[in-house]
């Protein structure tokens, strides 16, 4: 009898989901544990905006920092074949400039594309219209739009007009870090080349298995020349001022004539002596 009772209580707790302690202690835990996943959903997402915003943390002494002046030279191909340099716009104040023939001047002046941010990918998210990614690569027009004949996405057939007319071309970055680097290295991530002084790099669109040209000797010319030329300096040439005179009329008074002494005349004197008689 005291086991059958025993046992309907417990099927009675059972169904019902606990005893009244676990019930009340059921609620709190319940929402102790929400306002934890709350608090930290929070947290993370506060910090990454501020990661965001504030890249430099990571990049904090890395080269090339806020104040450093590089150059790089830069060549775009399709299917073997070199397109025309880049357009430069000299009003452009940001920390990627294209001069003229291809070369970039990397000259960073936030955190956002100073240290590892100054990257290829960084390079095409400030010229307006180019586009690079693993899987197209787009280059604007002349006024920086977008332009249909230079735009490339992987699969893409070769033109006519190509070395390699008729075979599906991929998008791939070559890059050469020093002058004795023969052999480039190839990647189809842009944010993995860094930029580093006489950094030669090549954007192309070409078949699997060929490797991509260099820029050419004209461009890299180029760039050895802007990055040796010393630093520009403006010297103050110190200015002389006339020394203007001025005259100042002095109104002398005449000394006054002094007349020659006059030494008297001593007139002689006459004795008269009366006659005696």
């Amino acid at each position: 009898m005291a086991n059958s009772t025993s046992g309907k209580w417990v099927s009675r707790v059972g169904a019902s989901g606990g005893g009244k302690a676990y019930k009340k202690a059921r609620p709190g835990n319940y929402y102790g544990v929400l306002a934890v996943i709350v608090v930290l959903g929070l947290f993370a997402a506060v910090y990454s905006r501020y990661e965001y915003q504030h890249p430099s943390k990571g990049a904090a002494g890395v080269p090339p920092t806020v104040g450093t002046t590089w150059y790089a030279s830069l060549a775009i191909e399709n299917c073997g074949v070199q397109l025309p340099a880049l357009t430069p716009d000299p009003s452009y104040k940001g920390g990627f400039t294209v001069q003229a023939p291809n070369v970039i001047k990397v000259s960073p002046v936030t955190a956002a594309d100073s240290g590892v941010h100054a990257t290829l990918s960084q390079f095409a998210a400030e010229f307006p219209g180019l586009i690079v990614s693993s899987t197209e690569l787009a280059v604007p027009n002349s006024t920086g739009t977008a332009n249909q004949t230079t735009t490339f996405k992987n699969g893409q057939v070769c033109g006519t007009s190509t070395k390699y007319a008729g075979q599906a071309g991929h998008v791939s970055f070559a890059y050469w870090t020093s002058f004795a680097q023969k052999k480039p290295i190839v990647t189809t991530d842009p944010t993995k080349i860094k930029f580093a002084q006489y950094l030669r790099v090549t954007m192309a669109f070409d078949p699997t298995g060929v490797t991509p040209a260099p820029p050419s000797q004209l461009t890299v010319n180029a760039m050895v020349k802007a990055g040796s030329a010393p630093a520009t300096t403006t010297t103050l040439t110190p200015v002389t001022l006339p020394i203007t005179s001025t005259s100042i009329t002095v109104n002398t008074v005449p000394t006054p004539t002094t007349a020659p002494a006059t030494t008297p005349t001593t007139a002689p004197i006459t004795t008269t002596t009366a006659a005696k008689g």
